[in-house]
């Protein structure tokens, strides 16, 4: 059966008691986990301690750490700690993010993504297996790190984000899954394929890695108006946060209306870029409308083959009203 988890906002929230608060509603309505991305707020790692230490049997986890900010031996002391404070309800979602992010907020060469990503996991899963990491990459290089306390009893799984061929593929060949966000069901069928193939690669078993798809959701009474934010939603993120999510747009058959939302979006007509986007692309890439709409289009993507999880996210421009209702018509 698909696990019905909660992608908690990525837009600023007013207190990380707010985000608490929306865990613990999570943990109420029985949803999975609750995902927690690090863009350019709070940080996910103390905010997840809050969120640990105030829930009792909800999964936490990040979606994603970058592989760019943190060094792979301190992800794994991260991951490792997050573990132990949530008492085995934690996963680790890491990925390389993008140039954007990486060079314009971090200040770091957006040097060899795929590469990086892959040694991070590597990396990793070495320090969580708490044996000495030694470890000659192309990227990176360790020699002697170990953990100084217990390694966690279960070790945390540990997945990467990807929305291109080749990144699935590494996601299915070295991680325990993959995020998937921004896809159709047929570009989630075509990115799945990738994803086992790359299992075959590693020699991994399918059934031991785990999917996890973010698909935006916005469930109100007020149909239009729910439309109408994830219509915004989807409009920056293929026209305000780099080529990655036009180009996974572009690969899905629509390449006409990605270049027309970036364009759109670069000459500061966001009205427009947000028009670009028809109902039957919305529908394709999200569950926005009634309740009733909402619940059928989230179980068309649960009802796919190989996804194991949706999660519930919620629009950039959703207030907390927006999400309390949305999490409560979607519960599972």
């Amino acid at each position: 059966m698909t696990a019905r988890d909660v992608f908690l906002p990525v837009a600023a929230q007013p207190s990380v008691d707010a985000l608490v608060d929306m865990s613990r509603q999570a943990e109420e309505r029985g949803y999975g986990r609750v995902w927690l991305p690090e863009t350019w707020g709070r940080d996910a790692v103390t905010t997840l301690t809050s969120i640990a230490e105030r829930t009792e049997e909800v999964g936490i986890g990040t979606s994603l750490l970058n592989v760019y900010s943190r060094s792979p031996a301190l992800l794994g002391q991260t991951a490792a700690t997050l573990q132990e404070v949530s008492d085995g309800r934690f996963r680790a979602g890491i990925g390389p993010s993008g140039p954007i992010v990486i060079e314009a907020w971090h200040g770091v060469e957006f040097d060899r993504p795929l590469k990086r990503t892959r040694e991070a996991v590597e990396i990793v899963k070495l320090v969580l297996s708490g044996e000495a990491v030694e470890y000659d990459g192309d990227v990176f290089s360790l020699s002697g790190f170990r953990l100084r306390c217990d390694p966690p009893e279960p070790a945390p799984g540990v997945d990467a984000g990807g929305l291109g061929p080749k990144s699935v593929e590494l996601a299915g060949r070295f991680a325990d899954g993959w995020h998937a966000l921004l896809l159709t069901p047929e570009g989630l069928r075509d990115r799945l394929e990738d994803f086992e193939r790359g299992c075959s690669l590693g020699d991994g078993d399918l059934d031991d890695k785990r999917v996890t798809l973010s698909l935006p959701c916005c469930a109100l009474a007020d149909r239009e108006r729910a439309r109408e934010l994830a219509r915004q939603h989807l409009a920056f993120y293929v026209g305000g946060m780099g080529t990655f999510y036009r180009d996974a747009l572009a690969r899905q058959g629509y390449e006409e209306t990605a270049d027309e939302i970036s364009a759109r979006w670069a000459s500061g007509e966001k009205d427009a870029a947000v028009a670009a986007i028809g109902d039957d692309l919305l529908d394709s890439l999200a569950a926005a409308g009634t309740p009733e709409e909402c619940r059928e289009r989230i179980e068309t993507f649960e009802a796919i083959d190989g996804v194991d999880a949706v999660s519930v996210s919620f629009p950039r421009a959703a207030d907390r009203a927006v999400i309390d209702a949305t999490m409560d018509a979607l519960a599972p």
